[in-house]
C-alpha cells in the first residue's frame, strides 16, 4: 500500500504498517470495504464469512486468506 494512499487505514499513513492488535480502532466493527473483500476471499476459500469481526480481526483474516488464495499484494 502506498504511503500517500488516501484510502489507507490510519494505521499505515505514517508509512509503517502496524500490527492490527496495536491499532487504536482495532476493536471497532470492520469497515465496509473490509467486509466486502473478506467475504470474497472467504467464498474463494470455501469458508464461512463472519460479519461480526472487528477491524483488527478482519485485517488478520484478510492477510491469512490472501496468502492461501494467492491474492496478496506480494503474490
Amino acid at each position: 500500500m502506498a504511503v500517500n494512499d488516501p484510502t489507507a487505514p490510519p494505521e499505515t499513513l505514517d508509512g509503517v504498517e502496524k500490527d492490527p492488535d496495536a491499532w487504536v480502532t482495532g476493536d471497532e466493527k470492520m469497515t465496509g470495504p473490509q467486509a466486502s473483500y473478506l467475504e470474497t476471499l472467504k467464498r474463494e476459500a470455501s469458508e464461512d464469512f463472519d460479519p461480526t469481526l472487528s477491524k483488527a480481526d478482519a485485517s488478520k483474516e484478510i492477510d491469512r486468506l490472501q496468502e492461501e488464495t494467492g491474492r496478496g499484494a506480494d503474490s
